[in-house]
């Protein structure tokens, strides 16, 4: 049976990629910082299936101790300061977890096993004030954020640790990626979960930041398969994922309220405080290389997971439920 080391596995794609890994008869590890305020409501359902170790990305003698411990095949590295917004208030500690995390992480591989597969999940955000359009494998990097600039170093030490010491290395360049198991702090699920709100009378107000940037939106459920078929492939390769059709922040929300049968110009205020000191207007990826060679793309559409997340949002409301 194999086994894989989830980094950030109480997160949205970390959550995602356990339930999938288990269909696939995995054995899984989830390595979680030692920390009061770890909240496990996206894994509660398979707790019972998957073992945790505590380790963090910013002590590389726990990594090396829970590698030496558990002995896994593959480790996706899905943990990070992974908020854009944060980023520019936190630079530092993004630059030490997003960014040298995966330095720590990919030596201590080398250290203990260099066999060991490792997938880097790395991010649109890096490529920015774009170069072109469509984004590509070959598009070079304009990152425009202190987490994109993070992201930029995690990708090219993994590239530089595949180069140098023959490590099956690969990183994944996904663009955006939602679900129902989305952070609040997110401009997706801070939508949906006041479209919930407002239809249930406990709300009458969403503020948000620019409405015209534009991003390729896809389902976490989708993209955790590909971050599988690329661990999986014997050529360790470097692929975009995405769906290929961008769609404005307003889309959205016309999107969400419209589903529920509300305007959004009754509901939303843009508000200063939520625009980034240099924004990101447009990314829009091309991942044809991953549906040539690793039969990838992707199932549900845009329109459908809009409505699956304010569904989820209504319920949880409903249920008084108030996840992260």
């Amino acid at each position: 049976m194999p086994k894989a080391l989830i980094t950030g596995i109480t997160g949205q794609d970390g959550s995602y990629l356990a339930d999938f890994l288990l269909e696939k008869g995995y054995e899984v590890v989830g390595m979680v910082r030692r920390s009061s305020t770890i909240n496990f409501h996206r894994i509660s359902h398979i707790q019972d299936k998957i073992e945790l170790a505590p380790g963090d990305l910013l002590d590389q003698v726990s990594l090396i101790h829970v590698l030496e411990e558990h002995r896994p095949h593959t480790v996706f590295n899905l943990a990070a300061q992974s908020f854009v917004q944060t980023s520019w208030s936190q630079p530092v500690f993004t630059g030490e977890v997003t960014a040298l995390g995966v330095t720590r992480l990919l030596d201590a591989i080398r250290i203990v096993d260099p066999d060991i597969r490792f997938y880097q999940a790395s991010s649109s955000e890096m490529f920015g004030k774009v170069v072109e359009v469509p984004q590509t494998e070959r598009t070079p990097f304009y990152p425009r954020s202190p987490y994109g600039v993070a992201k930029v170093y995690g990708h090219w030490i993994t590239v530089n640790y595949r180069e140098s010491y023959g490590l099956h290395s690969v990183s994944g360049i996904l663009f955006n990626h939602e679900s129902p198991r989305r952070g609040l702090e997110f401009v997706t699920r801070k939508i949906t979960r006041e479209v919930a709100r407002i239809k249930h009378g406990l709300s009458n107000e969403l503020r948000l930041g620019n409405l015209d940037a534009r991003r390729d939106w896809g389902f976490a459920g989708d993209y955790v398969k590909a971050m599988w078929h690329m661990i999986e492939n014997d050529r360790p390769v470097d692929y975009v994922i995405a769906t290929g059709m961008t769609h404005s922040v307003q889309h959205f929300l016309e999107v969400a309220f419209g589903y529920v049968d509300l305007d959004w110009h009754d509901y939303v205020v843009q508000d200063p405080r939520f625009v980034r000191p240099a924004e990101v207007d447009e990314l829009v990826g091309d991942a044809a290389r991953a549906n040539d060679e690793l039969g990838w793309e992707p199932e549900v559409s845009f329109e459908s997971l809009v409505k699956m997340m304010v569904d989820a949002d209504l319920e949880f409301i409903r249920d008084g439920v108030t996840p992260n």
